[in-house]
């Protein structure tokens, strides 16, 4: 019973280690792709993006945008990064006109042309929130926490196995050594009856003291 709940246990946290590597990959191996990530915060672009989606962007220069395409750039000198939709390109002057799909007016300055990051290739809904949770503390202390206790959680059927082997080998071990000291003594008591019974034989042989 014991080792069938450890073999459940090891799956279930087998599992988990892949969701986390998976989930780590659509964070971090996103990058190795070419795509930048970004958490949506706000409903401007509702409801093609919602609010905590996770949206990959691929980099592509301001003057490949296209009017109708979904841009992500940079709003401001203080690096705060939107996503809208380009509604009019002024090529001549580098500049794209933005507005928010929930908005009912242009945004009020336009996007130069080096500012722009990418054009969103896809979305994960609700994911968003998940990497704010872990990028930040508490929730990046939390994060490091449950890893560390998954991966004890995978080898700890391993664990269990070695200790067990060993615990029964050293059983073993006593149990020969044992049988090895009592080996002598059977022997010596097989030794002693052999000697009784040849004395016995050569009695009768012995010549009486009276003839002497």
């Amino acid at each position: 019973m014991k080792m069938k709940l450890l073999k459940i246990w090891s799956i279930v946290s087998t599992v988990l280690v892949i969701l986390v590597v998976l989930f780590a990959m659509f964070l971090m191996g996103s990058r190795l792709m070419g795509y930048r990530v970004f958490n949506v915060i706000s409903g401007s672009m509702s409801p093609t993006f919602n609010v905590g989606d996770l949206i990959y962007v691929k980099s592509v220069p301001g003057s490949e945008i296209k009017e109708g395409d979904p841009v992500t750039f940079v709003l401001n000198e203080d690096l705060v990064v939107a996503t809208h939709r380009a509604v009019r390109i002024d090529a001549e002057n580098s500049h794209i006109y933005t507005k928010g799909d929930a908005n009912e007016t242009i945004d009020a300055s336009p996007v130069h042309f080096n500012n722009v990051i990418g054009v969103p290739q896809f979305s994960i809904p609700m994911l968003g929130y998940v990497s704010d949770f872990i990028q930040n503390p508490p929730g990046m202390y939390i994060t490091i926490a449950v890893c560390g206790v998954l991966i004890f959680i995978v080898f700890l059927p391993d664990i269990v196995k070695a200790r067990k082997k060993k615990k029964q080998m050293k059983v073993a071990a006593d149990s020969g050594a044992g049988s090895t000291e009592a080996i002598p003594a059977a022997n010596t008591s097989a030794e002693q009856v052999q000697q009784e019974q040849q004395a016995e034989r050569s009695a009768p042989g012995e010549k009486p003291d009276a003839k002497k």
